[in-house]
């Protein structure tokens, strides 16, 4: 691994775990086993990091959870297999994200603190909710969810529910509890069905 792309991996690791503002330029250079010069020949400052991380954290989202979604036709089979990769692979990634969902972590520390850098992962909480939305309108208009089904609705209930198995896999690391609140998103997608 690159000098760089590990100041960048370490950092994804440390920011799920402590946060951006927890997080020292001296954590860092730790983690990374390098000097400041070291860090400052790839990065202007940790703002400048923040973009590399940013960007590093939503490919690890996408090679995590959007696995195998490509060889699925249902909607609402894409959907499902996006709820139980994102509690299976991305949740339970200590490889990258050993403290939980960095977004939430950074999206919740970063609004009021640094609203910018919080827009930028907002707009990743943006697509996924469009993501969830066109999932379920196109299982609407094939038929596979009944008529009567408000997909905006149920669009919220699904993004709520994957930030609170978020949060609750963040507080106890409990496989059982992450388990439970998939399952629970998983059933409630099936009693939309016809």
């Amino acid at each position: 691994m690159l000098l760089k792309e590990r100041i960048i991996h370490e950092s994804l690791r440390l920011f799920s775990l402590k946060g951006f503002s927890g997080t020292s330029i001296e954590d860092i250079l730790r983690r990374a086993n390098t000097s400041k010069g070291g860090f400052y020949n790839h990065f202007k400052s940790k703002d400048d990091l923040f973009l590399g991380v940013l960007k590093e954290a939503q490919r690890v989202w996408r090679d995590k959870v959007l696995q195998g979604m490509d060889q699925v036709n249902s909607p609402t089979e894409k959907l499902k297999k996006l709820l139980i990769n994102y509690g299976n692979e991305y949740l339970k990634d200590p490889t990258n994200i050993p403290g939980g969902c960095v977004f939430l972590t950074l999206s919740v520390e970063l609004c009021n603190q640094n609203p910018e850098h919080a827009s930028k992962i907002n707009e990743g909480f943006v697509a996924l909710k469009g993501m969830i939305q066109r999932f379920l309108g196109d299982a609407k208009m094939l038929g596979e969810i009944r008529e009567e089904v408000d997909t905006e609705q149920s669009t919220d209930i699904f993004f709520a529910g994957i930030l609170g198995t978020s949060v609750i896999h963040a507080v106890n690391k409990s496989e059982v509890l992450l388990n439970r609140s998939i399952n629970a998103m998983v059933d409630y997608l099936e009693s939309l069905k016809t």
